[in-house]
């Protein structure tokens, strides 16, 4: 029995059908509801079967369009426009684990925070909710991490324009930093590829 399948039946041990395990390219993925978040990361944690000591990390996703413009919308197999997902790594059992949950609320996005069992995660968490605005209820001091103190709306969701809202410069006058409505017009350019006939075949 290989590592990876020792590990899927000591997740379904642990957790029978209260969760979902996905494989795909050697790797597991266990979706669990967020209402047991805590509770299965804490099992993932102290179950010596399991043994998951370290968060590498923890990011969030939009998965609103996804697939899009090739795959229509229906056939979108996320059921939740924001998800978490977490990567964990048991030094003792020597395997690695993604933990994905997918977010409840799309209009007002909120997690319970892992900070107290991970303590690691704290600043993982503050970025998750700087760039998708994905709010971790019990954080000890949920604050933006890497965008300005004045910025407007979370860069990483599909619906933030690229160029952004506002622009930032540095006033000669004022000698201080102004910030303005961008200047830039959105556009879109889609390149245009020219290819000779038959290009690449019997190459």
């Amino acid at each position: 029995m290989t590592r990876l399948e020792t590990l899927e039946n000591s997740l379904r041990a642990a957790f029978g059908d209260t969760v979902t395990l996905q494989q795909a390219l050697g790797e597991l993925t266990l979706v669990v509801p967020a209402k047991a978040w805590i509770d299965t990361c804490k099992a993932l944690r102290d179950n010596p079967e399991l043994g998951f000591e370290i968060a590498i990390d923890l990011c969030g996703i939009d998965y609103s369009a996804w697939g899009a413009p090739t795959l229509p919308a229906e056939d979108n197999p996320h059921p939740r426009r924001f998800a978490v997902v977490l990567h964990l790594l048991s030094v003792t059992n020597n395997v690695r684990l993604r933990v994905r949950s997918y977010v409840e609320d799309d209009e007002f996005p909120v997690m319970p925070t892992l900070v107290n069992i991970w303590p690691g995660l704290n600043w993982y968490e503050r970025e998750a909710f700087d760039l998708f605005g994905i709010v971790f209820e019990g954080h000890p001091d949920l604050r933006r991490i890497l965008t300005d103190y004045g910025f407007i709306g979370h860069p990483f969701r599909k619906d933030f324009p690229i160029s952004g809202h506002v622009e930032m410069r540095y006033d000669t006058e004022q000698k201080r930093v102004v910030y303005q409505p961008v200047s830039i017009e959105p556009r879109e350019i889609t390149p245009r590829v020219v290819r000779e006939e038959g290009y690449g075949i019997g190459r």
